[in-house]
């Protein structure tokens, strides 16, 4: 799809790389599909001038946050299949993590690699101590992955969120460097250079 395609991190089924302006549409189309609305708990499509408008926010305020674009690199060249994130609170070491694959890229283990790429790059380059997320209950599929990625379940906030139009359970997770999988793909890549 894109020959320009810059991967920092890169595993066996996916890569990560910087957030990229010509991108902006696609992110706009994965951020507005119905199963992640209903998954994100959103109400209301963003139209593509506001993800636009964001996304250059978002390039421009990088000193507490990391953000990728998730690369499948299986193909002749890598194609970008989603986003992911970290917002991070420098002073408690710590950052919340979100991810997004778009439609025909799931349930073929990219989301859980990309989820320990991140991992290993808030433990072993940006040096936090715990990363945190928030699913909704239903996502049943979703907490397997960050299960497998080395997330642990940590809590439940009760009927905090909606699922189809019902309200439902949010499940807190997080990990933190003793219980990441690894191997590292950071302490590998720096080792060699």
């Amino acid at each position: 799809m894109n020959t320009t395609a810059t991967i920092w991190l890169q595993g066996e089924t996916c890569g990560l790389g910087p957030l990229r302006r010509d991108l902006a549409e696609l992110y706009w189309q994965w951020e507005n599909e119905l199963r992640i609305m209903v998954g994100n708990g959103s109400q209301t499509p963003e139209s593509l001038d506001q993800r636009a408008e964001g996304l250059d926010h978002q390039m421009k305020r990088t000193d507490s946050q990391a953000r990728f674009t998730i690369y499948d690199p299986t193909g002749p060249e890598p194609t970008p299949v989603g986003t992911c994130e970290l917002v991070i609170q420098h002073r408690w070491r710590n950052a919340e993590f979100f991810i997004l694959l778009g439609s025909g890229h799931r349930a073929k283990g990219i989301g859980t690699e990309a989820t320990r790429l991140t991992l290993d790059y808030a433990f072993h380059i940006t040096n936090l101590r715990n990363v945190y997320l928030t699913v909704l209950a239903p996502n049943i599929a979703g907490i397997q992955a960050y299960q497998k990625a080395g997330f642990r379940v940590i809590g439940t906030r009760r009927q905090s969120g909606y699922w189809l139009g019902e309200v439902c359970d949010e499940i807190l997770m997080d990990a933190i460097k003793e219980d990441f999988p690894g191997p590292s793909i950071v302490r590998r890549t720096a080792e060699q250079s």
